[in-house]
């Protein structure tokens, strides 16, 4: 399943919005350098799917507030 997230670094607070079933606006209080907000990115779709965090991975994006995930649900 292929996500669409848009992200907000070093906010001041953190939030989780679900906009429809495969999009998500989220807000991180990390900065965007050494992949501090990636990985808490990360950290957090996998609360919300309640997998382990190795299932859901970046695929485009990396770089830029606006990210492509997978979403491996086996």
């Amino acid at each position: 399943m292929y996500i669409r997230v848009k992200v907000a670094p070093s906010a001041k607070k953190e939030s989780f919005k679900q906009i429809n079933e495969d999009h998500f606006e989220i807000s991180v209080k990390e900065k965007a350098e050494r992949n501090l907000a990636n990985n808490r990115i990360l950290e957090l779709l996998s609360l919300h799917f309640r997998l382990p965090k190795g299932k859901i991975r970046i695929v485009n994006g990396h770089r830029s507030p606006t990210k492509l995930l997978v979403v491996e649900k086996k």
